[in-house]
């Protein structure tokens, strides 16, 4: 089937009422109860099973307990746990009752938690050992917060422990019925341009992901599929990219709960049989460098591997195809739209059927995944003629006019940014990124940046993400940021921030062939004229690069006008 052929034929079947735990999760418990939802493992070794039907069991009793505690309809409940079986069950919960699930990192510490927490007006938060002493130390200025669950090693530290809470409750509870518009998640935006902001998720925002996770995973799902990623289920990678569309298909999840480890996420892979993936580019650049040959040490089932977050880049591209005998499928979107631009590999139906999807090509972010209408538009909210940059917009309507369900509802307590987010009238108009990229006359968009980490430098324009690229193929490279540094004459001039791999120590000859590396391969004016070497690259929870705190930085070190 064409791409254009999937476009065409897709429209979206939203209905009126609809319910991410019904569809996730009660659904499968009556049809399917024994069957695995989640393969739960600890870095300390701890493994257990949980069957669909106990994952709807506990989401019931914990339903029970939060209505108890006068949670209803639209009340914001923050979930501040790692991957865990309690996690998945917490949220589920939630959305019977109606109300709002809002996950928060383990990572975040107390000021992070309290602007959130306190911004939100969260009534209720449910928390385990990773989080509970930041919480604890948040919860004074979050006069609103009534209650903490306290699960796991956290018991004895809140108002309630999880344990003793449910097993009072009844494993049957009757979920309320919610509008496919009403708001289910409210989840803050990692805040790589300015303070977080809240975006309000409803509960059709599930069904406008699927066309991307089913492509994106190489028309998931296949007989025998098994999921993992090593993503925060507390961000939406991790909730909407991971959990929830294989929960709806009714497949089996690895929930790991331990720090990321190049070796260890190789091994949890192979003893898992994992299929399916989501991986970052900071993870697949540290399992790059890490293990170079994976084939020669892991016996891996990978079929497909989705990464986003940031630009894959050509030399990890290459490596995934070489090395581990799959196509990385890039994917685009953002907290407020997910899923709307990826690519998508081949496969072979049961009846030998060829669906031969878009092959991906190396540095490009792909097309806009069917059910979307994608562009990269001007100031003015136009579209560009092909090969000229621009923001990338996804259209509140398809390419048959019907409303888009991917969208979300708003930024809550800020009208001011919904509307800054859109381009045009409110039912029809462009809602734009805040990336730069060009698309070119197949329809491929290429990344050059965030609007505003794309800068001139000398009177060229600069995309950090291919100089980043470039400097990450040198074998002394573990990762890089590009940002401009303040130059008197020239406006500005490119600096790189370099984080070294094991065994390379910073050096002026090293500094000096690095430069030489960037000016053999890139244009003359895009090598860094200056490079520090640093230990770790300043990152949000998600796993992205804040380049604007080394903006920043090099804006304070800059010498006084005067």
């Amino acid at each position: 089937m064409s791409y254009d052929t999937l476009h065409a034929g897709l429209r979206w079947q939203v209905p009126a009422d609809f319910n991410i735990a019904q569809a996730c999760c009660g659904r499968w418990a009556r049809d399917k109860p024994q069957a695995v939802a989640i393969r739960w493992e600890h870095e300390d070794g701890r493994a257990a099973l949980f069957t669909y039907a106990d994952l709807q069991a506990g989401a019931n009793r914990l339903a029970h307990v939060l209505r108890g505690l006068g949670v209803q309809r639209g009340d914001r409940v923050a979930v501040v746990m790692p991957q865990r079986f309690e996690t998945a069950v917490a949220d589920l919960a939630v959305w019977q009752l109606g109300a709002v699930a809002m996950p928060l990192s383990m990572l975040f510490g107390p000021d992070a938690l309290e602007y959130r927490l306190h911004h939100a007006g969260a009534e209720v938060a449910i928390v385990d050992e990773s989080a509970i002493a930041n919480l604890r130390a948040a919860r004074a200025q979050c006069p609103g917060l009534r209650c903490v669950i306290a699960v796991g090693e956290a018991a004895g530290q809140g108002d309630l422990d999880w344990d003793t809470a449910l097993a009072r409750e009844s494993a049957v509870f009757e979920s309320e019925r919610t509008k496919a518009d009403e708001a289910a998640v409210l989840i803050y935006t990692s805040g790589t341009t300015g303070p977080p902001k809240g975006a309000l998720i409803p509960h059709r925002a599930l069904i406008g992901n699927l066309s991307g996770f089913v492509c994106s995973q190489n028309w998931f799902p296949q007989p025998g599929d098994v999921f993992w990623s090593p993503a925060d289920w507390a961000w939406t990678g991790g909730l909407m990219d991971a959990l929830l569309p294989t929960l709806y298909f009714g497949r089996e999840i690895v929930a790991y709960q331990g720090r990321f480890q190049p070796e260890r996420a190789f091994e949890l892979m192979q003893r898992h049989r994992v299929t399916n993936t989501f991986l970052f580019p900071t993870a697949l650049k540290a399992m790059m460098k890490a293990v170079p040959r994976p084939r020669e040490r892991y016996d891996l089932a990978l079929r497909a591997i989705m990464s986003a977050g940031e630009a894959v880049g050509d030399a990890v591209f290459a490596w995934c195809r070489d090395a581990l005998g799959v196509t990385a499928n890039e994917m685009f979107g953002q907290t407020e739209i997910n899923y709307v631009v990826g690519n998508c590999g081949a496969y072979r139906d049961a009846r030998g059927r060829e669906h031969p999807g878009w092959p991906a090509r190396p540095g490009s972010m792909g097309r806009g995944y069917p059910g979307h209408r994608v562009a990269v538009v001007d100031d003015d909210g136009h579209e560009c003629p092909r090969g000229t940059p621009g923001d990338v917009a996804v259209h509140r309507r398809d390419v048959h006019g019907h409303p888009d369900p991917v969208f979300f509802l708003g930024y809550w307590k800020n009208d001011e940014a919904t509307r800054a987010k859109f381009s045009g009238d409110p039912g029809d108009s462009w809602c734009r990124t805040g990336d730069t990229a060009v698309m070119d006359e197949d329809g491929y968009l290429w990344y050059q940046g965030r609007s505003d980490d794309v800068f001139k430098a000398a009177g060229y324009r600069i995309g950090p993400s291919e100089v980043e690229n470039c400097l990450v193929k040198h074998p002394a490279v573990a990762n890089a940021a590009v940002v401009p540094k303040p130059d008197k004459e020239r406006g500005a001039v490119v600096k790189a921030f370099v984080v070294l791999a094991a065994g390379f120590a910073a050096s002026e000859a090293l500094v000096e062939e690095l430069q030489r590396h960037v000016r053999g391969k890139l244009a003359p004016y895009e090598y860094p004229k200056e490079i520090e070497f640093i230990d770790a690259l300043p990152m949000t929870t998600t796993g992205k690069v804040q380049r604007k705190v080394l903006r920043e930085r090099e804006a304070q070190r800059a010498p006084s006008p005067a």
